[in-house]
């Protein structure tokens, strides 16, 4: 227990700026920050999995609810939140009702490229958005390109407030220096509580653009003036919300457990997070998801259960009624310094490096994940991609591997010919092998295929051995194709042969009524039997040898 509360202790140092820097991030009062940390923590402690994983606002999470909500609160705050609250509910009830279906492979979706290209747009637009602060100005915020422009503008106009600067740099020198040098000290700490006291002891609050005083008092619930209308424009924002959350969640869940010797639910994960939006929603937050930077903190701290979330939720609530005041001498360039960190930290470039070099294709996807969030938006970019993704994966399926194998001396087996330049085609016999499911984008291709290759094999040819292992499944379109190739073969006196087709595609065959055409003599084990029944004997050379024998 003791260890719990050492980190709860610990862990609400960091709770508390980031939450109202995310809340800023995300265009809200810094006070729906707080409320978006407390009771999400207090719900998953209940129905999470995970013993250590801590909740609350995420930096990229915030230009989403952002670019979700602002549009439609046209400036009023009090509507903001309540369109933040519905966002946090509409997030909750998708993810409540998914993980009670077990609909946890829908992280599927945002593969590995679009997860780097994502959270490095993300970090690019936090970065941008933490800039005015940082220089004590501040500008109006409608698009990446158009907020750069902003921030050129306002340095060459002179309305860099050197004051907020240092403050701002100092801030970012100390958290850095901290967590290179002494990370068992959190340096966010150190750094807020340095700025506050030294802007109340000089009194610079005057001089400095400050967070301000906080309201005091509990969450409540702020959900007023909102209809059915809201809710049809904010669909697709939570859709996108609920799977970004659960996606970084369930990851970050499962890397926590692994080193813990533990295992965790997805679906149950999927549920927690779920009721936990909805708590955030219900009293003045908006959609949160885990943490990558506070969960660690948390696990060095000493945590081994949720006993450090709820440590750290009840002492927010204690600095809201007994010292919210203290946030008037937090300089807002010193909440930058945090928001700016977190959100480097985002930033993969080795990531990045690692894909272009295994492959272009990825590279492509996460190139676009990330011009896409930044060009025409965060859903849309995200969307984008992941419609690229499909596109890219009909692709590979349309233009599979395909080849003709044959024999080696000495070699057991049939190997592709195209990799291995003293193999050699059987005697009358042609073995090709697609690796894909046969579907309407590539029947036509085997189909294709399949006869380029007996063509390429010369006269003589009384046998096609199709080794069938990859194929696992035929649409109604491919079968077509695959009747029209064997009546293709049968007319020029050549059978064609399944060997290690799979059980359920056979049963395909015989659903789509073609067990007729294709009789049980039709199939095969294996490669080496299909061989061996073409040729009506065990021995496959001149010399008596077998094929995959020694000779």
């Amino acid at each position: 227990m003791l260890p719990d509360l050492r980190a709860g202790v610990v862990l609400t140092a960091l709770l508390i700026p980031a939450g109202i820097g995310y809340a800023e991030v995300a265009g809200l009062p810094p006070e729906t920050g707080l409320y978006a940390t407390i009771l999400p923590l207090l719900a998953y402690a209940i129905f999470g999995p995970s013993r250590i994983l801590v909740l609350g606002p995420d930096s990229a999470l915030a230009p989403i609810i952002a670019a979700a909500i602002l549009p439609l609160a046209l400036g009023n705050d009090e509507r903001a939140v309540a369109l933040a609250g519905l966002l946090a509910l509409m997030v909750g009830v998708i993810l409540l009702v998914g993980g009670l279906l077990r609909l946890g492979f829908v992280t599927d979706l945002i593969s590995k490229p679009i997860r780097v290209g994502y959270l490095n747009a993300i970090a690019l637009l936090v970065l941008v958005s933490q800039i005015p602060p940082l220089l004590g100005f501040s500008i109006e915020r409608e698009s990446p390109l158009s907020d750069v422009s902003a921030i050129v503008v306002g340095i060459a106009e002179g309305r860099i407030d050197t004051l907020a600067l240092a403050v701002g740099l100092g801030s970012l020198a100390v958290i850095v220096m901290f967590g290179r040098f002494l990370s068992r000290v959190p340096g966010v700490l150190v750094a807020v509580v340095l700025a506050t006291a030294l802007t109340a002891i000089l009194g610079l609050s005057e001089r400095l653009p400050v967070v301000g005083a906080l309201p005091q008092g509990v969450p409540t619930p702020a959900l007023g003036g909102i209809g059915w209308a809201d809710v049809a424009e904010l669909a697709l924002p939570a859709l996108g919300i609920a799977l970004i959350a659960f996606t970084d969640t369930a990851v970050l869940s499962r890397t926590f457990a692994a080193r813990r010797g533990e295992s965790v639910s997805g679906s149950q994960e999927m549920a927690a997070i779920g009721v936990s939006n909805l708590a955030s929603g219900l009293f003045g937050g908006f959609p949160i998801s885990a943490s990558s930077s506070r969960t660690p903190v948390a696990e060095k701290a000493g945590a081994r259960s949720q006993l450090t979330g709820l440590v750290g939720a009840a002492l927010i609530v204690v600095f809201m009624l007994i010292a919210p005041g203290l946030t008037a001498y937090l300089p807002s360039s010193a909440l930058a310094a945090v928001v700016i960190v977190a959100a480097g930290s985002l930033i993969d470039v080795k990531g990045v490096i690692a894909i272009a070099r295994m492959n272009r294709v990825d590279a492509f996807l996460s190139l676009a994940a990330l011009v896409g969030v930044l060009a025409v938006g965060v859903i849309q970019g995200i969307a984008v991609a992941i419609g690229l993704s499909f596109v890219a994966f009909v692709n590979q399926a349309w233009r599979p591997y395909r080849a003709e194998l044959g024999r080696r001396r000495g070699v057991r087996g049939y190997h592709d010919l195209s990799r291995h330049p003293d193999g050699e085609r059987l005697p009358g016999i042609v073995i090709v092998r697609f690796d894909a499911p046969l579907f309407f984008a590539n029947g036509g291709l085997f189909d294709d295929y399949v006869r380029e290759t007996v063509a390429a094999a010369g006269v003589g040819v009384r046998t096609v051995i199709l080794a069938a292992e990859p194929i696992t499944d035929i649409d109604t379109t491919a079968i077509d194709e695959l009747v029209e190739l064997d009546n293709f073969l049968a007319s020029r006196g050549i059978t064609l042969i399944f060997a290690e087709m799979k059980g359920p595609v056979k049963d395909l065959l015989r659903a789509y009524g073609l067990g007729g055409r294709f009789p049980p003599e039709r199939f095969a084990e294996t490669v080496g039997t299909a061989v061996d029944d073409a040729t009506g004997t065990l021995r496959g050379d001149l010399e008596g040898t077998r094929w995959d024998e020694e000779p």
